[in-house]
Parts: structure tokens; C-alpha cells; sequence
């Protein structure tokens, strides 16, 4: 079997921006024993990701441990998957509705329609029974 580094792996990403992601999964993916990886203790290497700190231009890299893995047929299968699920979706945050997120089909037009709709009919039988109650208050003060 051929063994690789972690740090050879990511630079594989279709998308470098997410490195620090694929990283947490790669470390998850050990974890529960998915594939077979170890430290190598004395080594460290840049994520390609800049990060950006609050309230300024600047921009940083994080560093990470070394870790050395075996490019077994089952790991090339989860990278595989984990490189397209990284490069297509973003997680946390939504995809702001718009006619090219429409049209590329990341967000459900049907889906989004519905429900505007039923917020609107919500709002508006707040305000109409609001705007009851107010009137049935009139009346007792006359």
C-alpha cells in the first residue's frame, strides 16, 4: 500500500477554501475507524485557506499536525465523495435566493414560495386579528 501525507491530500481539494473542513472530516472519518492514519509528531504544514480577522483587511493561515495515511481503494471512495460534497454545498449559512442560485438549482423555487405564502398569510391574520381585538376594546370604553 502506498502511504501519503495529509498535507499532499489537501492539496487535492478542488476547493482550497474549505481545507480546514476537509481536515475535521478527515480527523472525524479516523476517529470512527472509516480508514487508518497517524501523527507524525515533529511535522506541521499551512492550510491553503486564508482566514480573515474581524474588523480588518488582514488575513492569516492556520497550521496543522502531520499526518500520515494509507491510500487504500476505501479512502480514494471517501475522498472522492467528501472532495464533491465540499466543492458543491457550503455548510452552516443558507444560499441566498437569487435568479442564478435559482436557475443553477441550489435553491427551490416551489419550496421558497410556499412558504412566503404561508408567512404572509400569517402576518396577515395577525394583523387582522389584532386589529379585531383593538375594535372590541373600543366598544367597551364608549
Amino acid at each position: 500500500m502506498a502511504y501519503r501525507k495529509l498535507s499532499e491530500q489537501v492539496q487535492m481539494l478542488t476547493n482550497p477554501q474549505r481545507s480546514d473542513t476537509f481536515v475535521k472530516d478527515f480527523k472525524s472519518a479516523v476517529r470512527e475507524g472509516q480508514f487508518e492514519a497517524a501523527y507524525m509528531n515533529t511535522e506541521r504544514f499551512q492550510l491553503p485557506k486564508e482566514f480573515s480577522r474581524r474588523n480588518s483587511d488582514e488575513t492569516y493561515n492556520r497550521s496543522m499536525r502531520e499526518m500520515i495515511f494509507e491510500a487504500t481503494p476505501d479512502f480514494e471512495e471517501w475522498f472522492d465523495r467528501t472532495n464533491r460534497e465540499l466543492a458543491a454545498t457550503r455548510r452552516g449559512g443558507s444560499i441566498k435566493p437569487s435568479i442564478e442560485a435559482f436557475e443553477a438549482g441550489l435553491v427551490d423555487f416551489k419550496s421558497l414560495a410556499a412558504e412566503t405564502r404561508q408567512k404572509m398569510q400569517a402576518s396577515y391574520d395577525k394583523g387582522h386579528s389584532l386589529g379585531k381585538s383593538r375594535a372590541r376594546g373600543k366598544r367597551k370604553v364608549k
